[in-house]
């Protein structure tokens, strides 16, 4: 009997042509986005987590899209795929008018919303939370977008582990008048907390920036660690409970 229920829904599977994604398998962890005063920057690492495995050491996970955005994404890499796929349609048939308009952040960031949604309401979801920032008219943008649609704009964004670990950071330190370099200083700032705290991160990180002169896509680079921290070294003293 088990054979059979096994077989017969391998022939549905084969009829129906795909099967829905139930749980993730490669993931990616936090995104960072900040708004400085010429644009926006986006952050994250490279690395790509099979189950609690870090089996790929070269994910990207910030992509240009059209002339005015830029989006990192945490979650499932094929979906994130997926997702880029969809993108490519819209601002190929954006294209397509040749009217001199073209898609900024603000339509893009809606546009992700009710795919999100979407796919949440057909019980499909697209195992991603999102950050989109961009510059159009000399107007920044940012903003995410999570897996089942919810989404918001603000100053400062991040998914995954980093909205607990580096927005606290972003809240105290983040002004809007800061200059790239000092941008950056903060974001690495985040980026090593996320590296110390969460097992997911690996120190291969990716900085890129949007502004009203284009999109710039940093090479990979390793920041500077200390690993000597006494807490670090016997993390369990002092803790309560009977483990």
């Amino acid at each position: 009997m088990e054979s059979a229920a096994v077989s017969s829904h391998d022939s549905t599977i084969q009829e129906i042509g795909f099967e829905r994604t139930l749980y993730p398998y490669v993931m990616g962890t936090s995104v960072l986005g900040m708004k400085y005063k010429d644009g926006v920057l986006l952050a994250a690492d490279l690395g790509g987590s099979y189950g609690s495995t870090l089996r790929y050491k070269s994910v990207e996970r910030i992509k240009p899209i059209g002339k005015h955005s830029l989006l990192g994404a945490s979650g499932e890499i094929s979906d994130f795929q997926e997702i880029l796929r969809y993108l490519d349609e819209l601002i190929l048939y954006d294209n397509m008018w040749d009217d001199g308009n073209s898609l900024g952040p603000k339509e893009v960031h809606n546009y992700l919303n009710r795919l999100m949604y979407n796919r949440r309401n057909k019980f499909n979801p697209l195992w991603n939370s999102l950050v989109l920032g961009g510059v159009k008219n000399g107007q920044k943008y940012l903003g995410m977008v999570g897996m089942i649609g919810t989404h918001f704009e603000d100053n400062h964004v991040a998914t995954g582990f980093g909205n607990h670990l580096a927005r606290p950071i972003l809240r105290d330190e983040w002004n809007e008048d800061m200059s790239f370099e000092e941008a950056v200083k903060l974001l690495e700032k985040c980026l090593r907390v996320l590296l110390y705290r969460d097992r997911s991160s690996i120190n291969k990180f990716q900085i890129a920036k949007i502004t009203e002169e284009g999109v710039t896509i940093f090479p990979p680079y390793s920041l500077k660690t200390f690993w000597g921290f006494s807490a670090f070294k016997n993390p369990t003293k002092g803790a309560e409970g009977s483990w």
